[in-house]
């Protein structure tokens, strides 16, 4: 089943000859449960993908479903809505509230939904990512693989469509960097968790089930199963 999916996907900053055309007519697609590294070095598009992919920024034209829906004819307050229902972020920055102990982070985005969060799923997760003798830590106590951890359950803890992790082993060092993509990959396994990383590293990438390769703005080629 596809539950991510974009068509001629465009974004273009400026105009006339200074135009920069970001992304130009990028189709993928992502099947359910699956684990795609998106690979591009620096100024490829590939950040300006994820961001689209989220719905932190609209394209100039194209479409993007997440799980059945085309969240640009979204107005803003409701993609905000699916997107905190529906896509799970893992930035390189962690972006931890640092105020909130570990188990308030991780919770966070199902209470600003209003809801009650799926205390034994989420004690799945917690176990799953060894923080359960970290909960009543902040953010500023934990090491920075700790605190991608916390931001990997968070992710998680709301039953999201996808992930879109951006980086996620930026400010890791290569012991930890290779510890926390184990980490993703287990719980894209365990939880049948699809999840879409972009990274320049390409042995970083070698871990996810499939690499798309985007340079200029333009999907270059797919690789096959790497499982």
């Amino acid at each position: 089943m596809t539950i991510l999916e974009t068509h001629d996907l465009k974004k273009i900053y400026g105009t006339g000859e200074t135009a920069v055309h970001a992304l130009d007519g990028v189709d993928l697609q992502v099947q359910s449960g699956e684990f795609v590294a998106i690979v591009g070095t620096s100024g490829s598009g590939k950040s300006t993908l994820l961001h689209m992919l989220g719905g932190l920024d609209r394209p100039t034209s194209g479409s993007v479903s997440v799980d059945g829906k085309e969240i640009f004819g979204l107005t803003d307050e409701e993609l905000t809505i699916f997107r905190r229902r529906k896509i799970g972020f893992v930035f390189q920055n962690y972006n931890l509230v640092p105020v909130l102990n570990v188990y308030e982070n991780i919770i966070l985005p199902i209470q600003l939904d209003g809801k009650d969060p799926d205390t034994e799923y989420v004690n799945k997760i917690i176990k799953t990512l060894g923080l359960e003798s970290k909960l009543q830590n902040l953010p500023n106590n934990l090491s920075g693989g700790q605190q991608q951890r916390v931001a990997i359950a968070r992710a998680l803890a709301s039953k999201p469509a996808i992930i879109l992790a951006d980086e996620p082993t930026g400010n890791l060092d290569s012991r930890t960097s290779q510890d926390v993509l184990s980490l993703l990959k287990v719980t894209s396994e365990k939880f049948s968790q699809t999840i879409v990383m972009i990274t320049h590293n390409e042995e970083i990438a070698q871990l996810a089930d499939r690499t798309v390769r985007i340079e200029d703005g333009k999907i270059l080629r797919t690789g096959g199963d790497q499982k």
